[in-house]
């Protein structure tokens, strides 16, 4: 066991179990339930029926615990073990492999697997978000395809080879990243992906691919890789974008090696995620960690194949 794993949240489940109320209900507990605050009460005694850390709501006569509605309800995994999960999933850029958790933390591999993508719906994704940038800031849009080589797709998809589109925009000036995975990166998709998450008011920035003339932005710089122009006479560049895909890209080659077209859009969030919350600006690993565990709520997932 590594010294960092010394810590109680992985080592002591009551401790474990309290870090993860802290991180869930940081202005403290709120029912799952009826979402009430006002009455609640934490249910304890000697009965050998009352589960550890159960809460009792008022308002709605329910109980529940800090797991309930979570990604983490009815699993049999110990809570210092989702801990130790979550924080090798979060100490470095290119992620941990499910082999690497399942060895490290001592489950068995189809639960190290689960773990992960449970982990990663809690990383959460850009449904929902406000869009990015305004007047004063720039994004960088590119895409990329991803897939894997016939020799492995005959394994893996009975010989049928795909590759999947993949859409990013980095917004350099306040550090955020989002990612989306798309059969195919057409105009019309990329327009559309475009308007719901950056603010027309924006400096888009994209090389001088065509796909994104419909968008319509009318501060539109680009920057001509062709021409191995790198940044343009105005002063602005693709680099901080191009970087995500780089650090998605070894992460999927190194670490992963292979991900189902189902999943494509769970790792972009892992990813995003991460550079979202870099060390370069200023979160330590422990932070990130917390800032993961806090997204569990409303995401729980059912066992599915992974092929």
């Amino acid at each position: 066991m590594t010294a960092v794993f010394q810590d109680p949240i992985f080592q002591d489940e009551t401790k474990a179990r309290e870090a993860l109320e802290a991180a869930r209900w940081p202005n403290g507990v709120v029912c799952p339930h009826c979402g009430g605050v006002d009455k609640i009460a934490k249910v304890e005694g000697k009965k050998q029926s009352h589960r550890p850390g159960l809460f009792y709501c008022g308002m709605c006569s329910s109980q529940f615990t800090v797991t309930v509605g979570t990604v983490f309800e009815r699993s049999k995994v110990p809570l210092t073990k989702w801990w130790m999960a979550a924080h090798l999933f979060n100490q470095g850029k290119n992620g941990v492999s499910a082999h690497e958790i399942h060895r490290t933390i001592g489950v068995t591999y189809k639960t190290a697997w689960f773990m992960m993508h449970r982990l990663r719906e809690a990383m959460g994704s850009a449904e929902g978000l406000e869009p990015m940038g305004g007047a004063g800031h720039t994004v960088q849009a590119d895409e990329t395809y991803y897939g894997n080589s016939s020799k492995r797709a005959k394994h893996y998809r009975k010989g049928h080879s795909h590759k999947s589109g993949v859409i990013a925009l980095v917004n350099p000036k306040t550090g955020e990243a989002r990612a989306f995975a798309v059969n195919k990166a057409t105009s019309k998709v990329v327009t559309e992906i475009l308007r719901k998450n950056v603010d027309r008011k924006t400096t888009l920035v994209t090389d001088e691919s065509p796909l994104y003339r419909k968008a319509g932005y009318k501060k539109h710089q680009k920057v001509f890789h062709t021409i191995k122009e790198y940044v343009n006479k105005e002063g602005f560049t693709t680099n901080n974008v191009e970087n995500f895909f780089g650090n998605f890209k070894r992460g999927m080659k190194g670490t992963y090696r292979f991900c189902g077209e189902q999943h494509l859009q769970r790792y972009l969030n892992e990813f995003a995620f991460r550079y979202n919350n870099r060390s370069g600006l200023g979160i330590t690993d422990g932070e990130r960690t917390a800032l993961a565990m806090k997204g569990i709520e409303g995401k729980r997932l059912t066992y599915r194949p992974t092929n």
